[in-house]
């Protein structure tokens, strides 16, 4: 796959691989630190803290009583995709009251992945909203739990109230090779994104 001038299609790069920042966002337990530590080339930076009862009237832990950590700032990794293009991964917070972080994180990313809990797909209607209010590109990643329900992928856009032009995939965050393909998805989405932008009118 060649990603020659995807992001700036044109400007060409004096040799070296590109650096792109990538968002994994989402709800609340819906697997973002996780796919960060499967996925990333290198030992993540994360910030999790264990949930204590202190906020247990904050945090809404419906469809996730077992989730004993969250990350109160962000994770961090990082993944080659071949020699030509270098992906760095910052997950975000889920909790509301974290969600004030969300703009600092958001400079500079080129797009992002959002993952979903189809058990609990309201929990990720922020971080949709989010993608759109700061115009970055995204795909959907449906992060399928042993519980989860199969779902019809349009039954799905519909609930999520996305465009058809937004790509929506299946995956395991916690399989490298399935992690990876949501990230190839959004460099796809991304370079289909920066052709239909030149041509011309």
């Amino acid at each position: 796959m060649d990603f020659k001038g995807f992001d700036h299609p044109d400007r060409q790069t004096a040799g070296g691989p590109r650096s792109v920042k990538v968002m994994i966002a989402g709800g609340f337990g819906t697997g973002k630190t996780t796919m960060v530590r499967s996925v990333s080339d290198i030992k993540p930076l994360t910030t999790e803290e264990t949930l204590t009862q202190a906020s247990a009237d904050v945090d809404n832990l419906i469809g996730v009583a077992d989730k004993q950590e969250t990350t109160v700032s962000l994770d961090f990794g990082k993944i080659g995709i071949n020699d030509q293009l270098v992906l760095y991964l910052f997950g975000t917070p889920g909790q509301e009251r974290f969600w004030f972080l969300w703009n600092g994180l958001f400079k500079g990313a080129l797009g992002a992945v959002v993952l979903v809990d189809t058990r609990r797909l309201a929990s990720s209607f922020r971080a949709i909203e989010e993608m759109e209010r700061q115009n970055v590109p995204f795909v959907i990643a449906l992060n399928v739990f042993p519980d989860s329900t199969d779902h019809p992928i349009d039954e799905i856009r519909d609930a999520l109230d996305i465009s058809p032009h937004i790509p929506i995939v299946a995956c395991d965050a916690r399989d490298r090779a399935s992690s990876r393909d949501v990230l190839i998805a959004l460099i796809r989405h991304l370079k289909e994104r920066s052709a239909v932008a030149l041509e011309p009118r």
